[in-house]
């Protein structure tokens, strides 16, 4: 007789919303579970569900404040292995500290690697992500790591609502890096590409240069994987609007939205932002009225699904 993989779907407190969104998708309750914190801030983590022998997938993005989130995860990982869990999924719509993947100055970490020791000596099994700000970042896994594309979600938007109201359009990347990602939502919605040639002079400050590539008369589609502080946004839209472009949108999969971003997104020439839900807006976000948020729940839901039924998880973006 073969035994049913029976999986159990666990959320930390990071992103609950989009966790009760997966498990609606699923048709899965999420597993009862106490999580909280104890006087002086240490976490305290227990499931209410037997695990012992059940698959796990856990939902939690590592966002603000990356270090409590983080922490959680780690905890419940442990608290997950220890109960015997056969194998443990960590679901991270967003995954923290990505940005920090490289050496860029004597004497300084690489904590994305750290981050990816931390997790697969707790007791991870595999690590699921939505557009990992870094692809190397994988390789400092030595278990799988499913990296998915919110540009499914995106690619609707665009297509119903910019598209559909606007004249013709061109993707713009912010910097160099995202060139190949521009170049690809430009292939499917058949518009131009465009670049800002940007320096950057300090941490979270960015200055644009140039713009390459051709934007007059049309409307300029900004694309990056994520908005922090949005300076970049800033002054990417600026560039293109002293070229001749006639609107500025931006879309992004993760919306950190930290220090005055939601104050420069009020105040700047564009029509609106377009984020996903693997981060939770804060309230000042929440009544920021160009911030439109879709949600990636239903393509995470599908990824969770088709890694217990051992099927191919990019076919999901053919």
């Amino acid at each position: 007789m073969v035994r049913v993989r029976d999986w159990v779907l666990v959320s930390g407190n990071a992103n609950r919303p989009l966790a009760e969104k997966i498990a609606a998708k699923l048709n899965k309750p999420l597993a009862a579970s106490e999580i909280r914190r104890f006087s002086d801030g240490e976490v305290f983590v227990e499931v209410g569900e037997n695990v012992r022998g059940r698959d796990v997938y856990i939902v939690q993005s590592t966002c603000r404040p990356a270090n409590d989130t983080l922490m959680e995860l780690l905890i419940i990982i442990d608290a997950l292995k220890r109960a015997s869990a056969k194998e443990i999924t960590a679901v991270m719509p967003y995954f923290g500290y990505a940005r920090q993947d490289r050496k860029v100055a004597p004497r300084t970490p690489i904590s994305a690697k750290l981050v990816a020791d931390l997790l697969t000596t707790a007791g991870a099994t595999r690590i699921v992500s939505v557009d990992v700000h870094a692809g190397q970042i994988q390789g400092f896994f030595n278990i799988p790591f499913d990296n998915l594309y919110a540009s499914p979600v995106l690619h609707e938007y665009i297509k119903n609502e910019i598209r559909s109201s606007n004249g013709e359009i061109v993707m713009v990347s912010p910097d160099t890096g995202g060139v190949e990602r521009a170049r690809a939502y430009a292939k499917r919605h058949d518009a131009a590409v465009a670049m800002i040639d940007k320096r950057r002079t300090a941490p979270g400050v960015a200055k644009a240069m140039n713009v390459v590539g051709d934007v007059q008369g049309k409307t300029a589609v900004l694309l990056d994987d994520m908005i922090d502080t949005a300076g970049t946004l800033i002054e990417a839209a600026g560039a293109v609007l002293s070229k001749g472009a006639t609107k500025v949108y931006a879309v992004a999969s993760h919306g950190v939205f930290s220090g005055p971003a939601i104050e420069r997104i009020n105040s700047a020439p564009i029509e609106c932002v377009v984020v996903t839900d693997t981060i939770p807006l804060s309230e000042e976000a929440k009544s920021c009225k160009k911030i439109v948020q879709l949600s990636v729940a239903d393509l995470l839901a599908q990824a969770i699904h088709r890694i217990h039924s051992y099927e191919s998880v990019s076919n999901l973006f053919v």
